[in-house]
């Protein structure tokens, strides 16, 4: 059995684009190490593709957060640099329009791995989304979302992110210790 890595939302427009930051672009090398290392062990890599299209601001989510994102067919919408040229014709890819993948969920009921590992962007939105939809698809699977190879815009709504997925019994590696004020 295969454990499998699952690159959250690890595009353009999250990463240097409309939706950009800074803690996002230090993630590249981390990232690259990761599906490298999966790769070299015979795993599964697979890729989540945040996509909206040009009527973006008419949807619920765009009245609520305004920045046109990840239009399908658009360069904000492909994977961020060396983590775009690691992507693998035998990878799945999984297309998802909203924060969560419904067709990565049944994926995952259908396909058993040994583990799951989920790192990529954004911490509290999208990564969340998808480690619970992997917690729920194979609930005897460990889960695991490294801390160090996931980041927020809004690092005190990360920090609370990895506390609610810690809950819900996915276990947070590599994650730096809190610090009192």
């Amino acid at each position: 059995m295969k454990r499998c890595l699952i690159v959250v939302d690890y595009q353009n427009d999250f990463v240097t684009g409309t939706l950009g930051f800074p803690e996002a672009v230090a993630l590249e090398d981390g990232i690259v190490q990761k599906i490298q290392a999966y790769r070299e062990a015979g795993d599964e890599v697979m890729f989540t593709f945040d996509t909206h299209t040009q009527e973006y601001l008419l949807s619920r989510e765009g009245r609520r957060l305004p920045v046109p994102h990840c239009i399908g067919g658009t360069e904000g919408h492909k994977l961020y640099g060396a983590v775009g040229d690691q992507v693998s014709e035998d990878d799945w890819c999984f297309i998802k329009y909203t924060f969560g993948s419904d067709a990565l969920y049944d994926f995952l009921r259908q396909n058993k791995f040994l583990s799951i590992e989920l790192v990529g962007v954004v911490t509290n939105i999208c990564v969340i989304s998808n480690a619970v939809l992997a917690r729920t698809a194979q609930p005897e699977t460990d889960v695991y979302v490294d801390a160090s190879c996931c980041a927020s815009n809004d690092p005190a709504l990360g920090e609370k992110a990895l506390d609610v997925m810690e809950s819900l019994h996915i276990d947070v590696l590599n994650r730096k210790e809190k610090t009192d004020g």
